[in-house]
């Protein structure tokens, strides 16, 4: 097994609803789904997050997107409006998830490698 970021697998989409940050995380190949929801699960967001997060972190699979959705309630110090945070409307929270370390088998790890610096021109792979 060998420990890649997230950046490595997946891309990421972040805002607000109001005190809580929305994270969409969505895998770059299919083939690393499974991985995506067997190694991000809520309590490891939240872990992650630290003390950031005041609140419980949901979860939803989307299948069809091979993709999955976090709510991070209690993330934005009561939002956009009300908030003196930096990132009061949770921009930046996809770039910090994305920043996380999950172990996969060391295959993956090779193909993925540098992976999630721009991937559509050879920074991975994918080019």
């Amino acid at each position: 097994m060998a420990e890649v970021r997230l950046l490595e697998l997946a891309h990421a989409r972040s805002g607000d609803k109001g005190n809580t940050a929305n994270v969409g995380l969505i895998v770059w190949d299919e083939e690393d789904y499974p991985l995506l929801l067997k190694e991000v699960t809520p309590e490891r967001v939240k872990q992650h997050f630290k003390d950031l997060v005041q609140g419980p972190v949901e979860r939803f699979a989307l299948d069809n997107l091979h993709a999955v959705n976090f709510l991070l309630h209690g993330a934005l110090d009561g939002g956009g409006t009300v908030s003196l945070m930096t990132d009061a409307q949770g921009k930046v929270f996809s770039t910090a998830l994305l920043r996380m370390k999950i172990e996969v088998p060391d295959e993956v790890a090779k193909r993925v490698r540098g992976r999630g610096r721009c991937p559509v021109d050879g920074g991975g792979g994918r080019g």
